[in-house]
């Protein structure tokens, strides 16, 4: 049994995290800001840990980290001000970068976006500029870290049931459900094949565990 704490853990892809994890006989601690959402993570079959990450330091955040094989970054400040944007989406998972190096977790997965890439194209101007820059801040920090990091970078998120099925190669904005997303943080944090990769991937035909052991065009370190 492995103790993984999840960050953002009342999101519906951390709370689908959450209950692969318990089914696998895993402990999954669910980090949420509002204490109102314990009883949802423990629905889901997490453990809630009440943090606020957008206020917490990083001896908060490696306290709650203590004892952790894994950590999951799968926050976000869900749009708004592109000022809470950059202290929740990059400064807060900068700090959980430090935070899981200090509390010596060496397993960090961060749940990013298809487009975290330099020339994501997204120009200054655009509502959704911040989005982009704030992630694409956050990964380049975990990637400058000696941590055994994963970015995944799935598409456009629904509500579509699990498939258990990925393509490492999408097209367009590579639509994938929340619960397979979840399920591809679950295979990631066991396959060692995936440490120091930042893999993009959408809903296809591909058994998830299979996809990210590919050579595919969507993989890429």
């Amino acid at each position: 049994m492995e103790r993984i704490v999840i960050i953002g853990g009342h999101g519906k892809v951390a709370l689908h995290l959450a209950g692969l994890l318990a089914e696998r006989g895993d402990e999954a601690v669910s980090v949420v800001r509002n204490p109102d959402h314990r009883a949802d993570v423990e629905a889901a079959g997490g453990q809630p840990l009440v943090l606020d990450v957008e206020k917490a330091d990083v001896d908060e955040m490696a306290a709650a980290f203590d004892g952790a094989d894994a950590v999951v970054w799968s926050a976000g400040a869900g749009g708004g001000s592109a000022e809470r944007t950059y202290a929740v989406d990059r400064d807060a998972a900068q700090r959980a970068v430090d935070a899981a190096a200090k509390a010596g977790v060496r397993r960090f997965v961060m749940v990013s976006w298809i487009g975290s890439t330099p020339d994501h194209g997204i120009p200054e101007d655009d509502p959704f500029f911040a989005y982009a820059d704030a992630k694409l801040q956050a990964d380049d920090h975990l990637r400058a870290s000696d941590l055994d990091w994963t970015i995944l970078g799935p598409g456009t998120l629904t509500l579509d049931p699990p498939t258990g099925r990925i393509t490492t190669a999408p097209q367009g904005k590579g639509e994938v459900g929340r619960a397979d997303v979840a399920a591809v943080v679950a295979a990631s944090l066991v396959q060692s094949a995936t440490i120091g990769r930042f893999i993009r991937f959408g809903a296809g035909d591909t058994l998830i565990a299979e996809a990210l052991v590919s050579d595919s065009e969507g993989a890429s370190a």
